[in-house]
C-alpha cells in the first residue's frame, strides 16, 4: 500500500514538473509572438512616420491578418515573412499563441468593463482549391469564418460583402476599407481581420472643463483646440527631454500611454529613439512609479488614416509575396499560384472626455496570376510557304496551298 501510495505521489509530482514547465513554455511562446509584434509594429511606424500628418494604425491586425497569410507560406517567401514579421516560432506553435493572444484580448471584453471585440475572416474564389489544412488551421486558431464568393463574375458584389463584414465587426467605424478596382477577376482569396476598442477612462475628463486653447503643431505654427482638462492621480516619468503619462481606463486592463517631447520641435528626436527596446524600458520606468496628482491637458481628437502597405512591406524585405514568381503560398493550394496583390489597413481613433473609440481593419488580398494561353496558329485556310537555306537566307522554294487535297 505504501509503495502503490508512493508511485502515485511520484507520478503526481511528476506531472506537476512537466505541466509546470509545458505553462512556461506556452507563456514564453506567447511573449514571443507579442515581442515580435511590437517590434514589427515600431518598425512599420519608421516606415509609415517618413509622410507628414496624423498617423494611427493597429499593429495587431496587421500581424494577425498576415499570420493568417503566413500559414500558407513556404520556402522563401515563409522566410522573408517571418523575417519582416519577427516570427521567431515555428508555424504551428506561432499560430497557437496567436489564438491564446485572441482569447487573452477576449478575456478582458468578457470582464464587461470596456468593449473589444476581434474578428478574422476569409472570403474565397468559390469554385478555386485550397487544401483543407489551410482552411482548418485559419479555423482552429484564428476563428476565421469561410466565405465562398465569385471574385470572377460577381467582383462588386464580392467587394461589397467584405467591406459589409467589415463595417459590422467595427461598429460601422471602418467603412470602404477595399476600394473599387483593388479586388480583380483574378482575385482568389482575401483574409480579414477587424478589431474594435471602446473604454471608458477610470478618471474622466469633464466636459465643463474643456475648453478652446493653443496647440502648437510647431515652433513657428499654432491653431485652436477644444484642450480636456483634469486633475487626478496618474503614473507619470519625466525621461528629461520626454515625459510620459499613462491614462487607464475602466478595468485597468487598458491604458492610453503619451510620450510628450519637452521641446515643441522634438517629436522626430523621440520618434528616432523609438524601438521595441527603448519603450519597453520607457514603460517598464512608467510603470514602477507611484501615482501622483496631475493637472493633465489632452486635445480631444478623431482622425482616420488608411495605408496600401504592399511597397512598404516589400521595402521591409517580403518582396518576394508580392510577385510570381517567386511567391510560394503551395502552404493553400498546395502549388505555386497565388501572391499577395495588397495588404490593405485601415484605423479610427476617438478621444474625447469620457474615453476613446478605436478600430482597425486589414485585408490581405491574393491574387492569381494571369496565365498566358499560347498564342495560335491555325494553318485552315489558303497560305503562301516558302523554304529557304538558313545560312545565306536563299528562297530555294516557295508555293502556296489553296487546296491541301490536290
Amino acid at each position: 500500500m505504501k509503495i502503490k501510495f508512493t508511485l502515485i505521489l511520484i507520478n503526481m509530482m511528476v506531472f506537476s514538473v512537466i505541466s509546470f514547465f509545458a505553462f512556461a513554455d506556452e507563456g514564453d511562446e506567447l511573449q514571443k509572438v507579442v515581442k515580435g509584434n511590437r517590434i514589427f509594429g515600431f518598425h512599420l511606424y519608421q516606415k509609415l512616420g517618413e509622410s507628414e500628418g496624423n498617423l494611427f494604425f493597429s499593429p495587431y491586425s496587421i500581424s494577425t491578418a498576415l499570420a493568417m497569410t503566413y500559414a500558407g507560406a513556404r520556402g522563401q517567401t515563409e522566410k522573408e515573412m517571418a523575417e519582416v514579421l519577427h516570427f521567431t516560432l515555428k508555424q504551428e506553435p506561432l499560430h497557437l499563441s496567436f489564438s491564446r493572444l485572441q482569447s487573452q484580448l477576449n478575456a478582458i471584453q468578457d470582464k464587461g468593463h470596456v468593449k473589444l471585440s476581434l474578428a478574422n475572416s476569409l472570403w474565397c474564389q468559390q469554385d478555386y482549391y485550397f487544401l483543407d489544412t489551410f482552411f482548418n488551421l485559419n479555423k482552429k486558431y484564428y476563428g476565421a469564418g469561410l466565405n465562398f464568393v465569385d471574385f470572377k463574375r460577381k467582383t462588386e458584389e464580392a467587394r461589397i460583402a467584405i467591406n459589409t463584414w467589415v463595417e459590422k465587426e467595427t461598429q460601422q467605424k471602418i467603412k470602404e476599407l477595399i476600394k473599387p478596382g483593388i479586388i480583380e477577376r483574378l482575385t482568389r482569396l482575401v483574409l480579414c481581420n477587424a478589431i474594435y476598442f471602446k473604454g471608458n477612462w477610470l478618471s474622466q475628463f469633464d466636459k465643463k472643463k474643456t475648453a478652446e486653447a493653443d496647440f502648437h503643431i510647431s515652433s513657428n505654427k499654432t491653431i485652436k483646440v477644444p484642450l480636456m482638462n483634469q486633475k487626478s492621480g496618474f503614473r507619470f516619468k519625466n525621461f528629461g527631454n520626454f515625459s510620459a503619462i499613462e491614462l487607464p481606463y475602466e478595468g485597468n486592463d487598458l491604458s492610453m500611454i503619451i510620450f510628450l517631447p519637452k521641446e515643441v520641435d522634438g517629436l522626430p528626436a523621440l520618434e528616432q529613439k523609438l524601438t521595441e527596446d527603448s519603450v519597453k524600458n520607457w514603460l517598464d520606468e512608467l510603470s514602477k512609479s507611484y501615482k501622483q496628482e496631475i493637472f493633465v491637458s489632452l486635445p480631444k481628437f478623431k482622425t482616420t488614416c488608411e495605408f496600401q502597405l504592399g511597397e512598404v512591406l516589400a521595402e521591409m524585405g517580403m518582396p518576394g509575396a508580392f510577385s510570381l514568381p517567386p511567391a510560394n503560398f503551395s502552404g493553400m493550394t498546395g502549388k505555386k499560384d497565388l501572391f499577395i496583390s495588397n495588404v490593405i489597413h485601415k484605423a479610427f481613433v476617438d478621444v474625447n472626455e469620457e474615453g476613446t473609440e478605436a478600430a482597425a481593419a486589414t485585408a490581405v488580398v491574393m491574387k492569381r496570376i494571369a496565365i498566358s494561353r499560347p498564342l495560335t496558329f491555325r494553318a485552315d485556310h489558303p497560305f503562301i510557304f516558302l523554304i529557304r537555306e538558313n545560312q545565306t537566307e536563299g528562297i530555294l522554294f516557295i508555293g502556296r496551298i489553296i487546296d491541301p487535297t490536290k
